[in-house]
This record gives structure tokens, sequence and C-alpha cells, in this order.
């Protein structure tokens, strides 16, 4: 399969997954449709150091001009950060995107695609896609669910937005035979809170286990990713009365103007924002952090 074709490896992450060193991979998509301009660039760069200072190596990932890149430069960061006409690339994007030459962030399922095609095997994001609410009326399921069903990735997430219909996404993990486990936590996280009234499979208390249960299940032949919730840090962690207020309030006006598919999560995290007067944004770049670290304390366990 002549993969080296699409993807580009930068220097640093290509010596160190030849060195057999501890590499994250993180997605862009929290650059180009999560935050806004300077947090966004900042953020990026902040995730990336938190993953040197816990000794791995960050691979953000995004397609540039039709290239898959592991490993992005600053002017690479900065043009995703500012440039208005950066698509936002699912599995079903990508052939396209590639294809044509054009360039766009990656969603939870795209990095994880990519990142398996270089060979890394765990990922730090800030909340994986789930099964929306109303999904029976609109089918929403967001592909990041079935790439957990087929690509062997690590994921360490702050849980699912309580945007999403939480116990069905964990329904529907569980139906993919994927692996939920809470880093020093029983109760499932929401993202902005440590709480969501909903529990994980099994609760782990140190990096060094669940390298172990990854190692393992792949080992085993059983392919799929696992997910490991790592709540957001007590001290960040938001009132979860005036979050909901946020998100149903949110939702109500994403209803009233029609908005749907990949465009609704933007949406509504830009939407929450305003409502909490910028505390949401303030928690999201913590939780991110705190899984960057996560992530990194994981690879270095794997990679030995």
């Amino acid at each position: 399969m002549p993969i080296n074709k699409y993807l580009q490896l930068s220097e640093e992450v290509k010596t160190a997954l030849s060195e057999n060193k501890p590499v994250v991979a993180l997605e862009s998509t929290i650059i180009s449709h999560g935050m806004p301009y300077p947090q966004n660039y900042e953020t990026a760069l902040e995730v990336e150091n938190m993953v040197r200072t816990n000794n791995a190596v960050p691979a953000t990932i995004a397609i540039v001009n039709g290239i898959i890149k592991v490993g992005l430069e600053k002017n690479d960061i900065e043009f995703l950060s500012k440039d208005k006409n950066i698509l936002k690339a699912s599995r079903c994007d990508i052939p396209v995107i590639v294809s044509q030459k054009l360039s766009a962030a990656t969603t939870v399922s795209a990095t994880m695609i990519c990142a398996s095609l270089a060979s890394i095997k765990i990922f730090a994001t800030g909340g994986i896609g789930g099964v929306h609410r109303n999904v029976n009326q609109t089918f929403d399921i967001s592909a990041d669910l079935t790439e957990f069903g087929q690509t062997n990735i690590a994921v360490v997430s702050a849980g699912v937005k309580s945007i999403l219909d939480i116990g069905l996404t964990l329904e529907y993990l569980e139906t993919l035979g994927v692996p939920v486990i809470g880093y020093k936590t029983i109760e499932f996280p929401a993202f902005y809170t440590r709480e969501s009234g909903f529990k994980v499979n099994y609760k782990l208390d140190s990096a060094n286990e669940i390298a172990d249960v990854i190692k393992t299940k792949w080992d085993l032949g059983l392919k799929g990713g696992v997910l490991i919730a790592n709540p957001i840090p007590e001290e960040f962690s938001m009132d979860k009365k005036v979050i909901d207020y946020a998100i149903e309030k949110a939702l109500r006006k994403a209803d009233d103007k029609g908005i749907k598919g990949k465009d609704v999560t933007p949406f509504l995290l830009s939407e929450i924002k305003n409502i909490t007067g910028g505390l949401s944004l303030k928690a999201n770049i913590q939780l991110v952090l705190n899984n960057a670290k996560l992530a990194s304390e994981i690879a270095v366990e794997i990679a030995k």
C-alpha cells in the first residue's frame, strides 16, 4: 500500500518512532474549529509542550494541501489557527481532501486513522464524539465511535460533552467491544464536569496498568481502540447546573437555526463559551493539557 505518498512525518516524529521512543498523537480540530484565535494557537503549543515535559514526542496531525502531516511545524499550526477555509476531516472526507490537495483539521476519527498509518499507538484529545440526543430522529452518531471499533489506537479523553446522549454513547462503545477505562475514577466524566451519572467498565490507577491493558488487547488480536476516560482536574471542573443550563440553551438555539451534522459541535462550543462568559473555554484548555499529560505517561510505559 503506497501510504508514504500521502504521509509526511516530521523529522522529530520519524526519529522518535525509529528509536521506539514514546510518541503522542494530537488532533487539530481543536485548533481550527474548537477555539478562537489566539487561544487555539497558544493552546496547541502548550499541549505539545506538556507532552515534551512528560518525556514523549508530540505528533499533532492535520492535512495540509493534500498531505497528511504527522508532526506540525509552528507555521502549520499558525495556518490552521487563522485560516477560515480549513475543512473538518472525518474518515469519509480523507480521500477527497487528500486527492483534491485541500487542507483540513482532523477530528478524533481521522486522527486515529492517520496516527495508525504512522504506527503511533496513543492519542490525546479533549472529548470524543458520540451518540447525539434525539438519535431516533436524526441518526446522528459520530464516526469517532465506529473508528474505535476498527482502529488500534488508545485515546485519552475527558469523556464526552453532555451535549451528547452519554448513556447511549457508552452502550454503543460496549457493542463495538471498546474497553472504557476510568483513570482513578469509576464515574465516566462529562468533559466540563467530573461526573455524568454513568459508570466506566473499569477503574485503573496508574499509567502502567493502562499500558498493560492496551498491550494485552492487541497481543490477543482484539481489533479496535481503548478509551481512557480522564476527568478534568477538580479545580477546573465546572458547576454541573451551570454547564447543563448553557448546553440546553445552546441546543435550543442550534435547533432553531437548523444547524446539523459537523456544524453542530463548533456552534455549540461557541455558544456555550458565550453563555458561560468564557469559563467553558478555560475548562476546555485545562482538560486537554491534563489529557496530554496522562497520554504521555502511558506512551512512556508502552515504549518500555
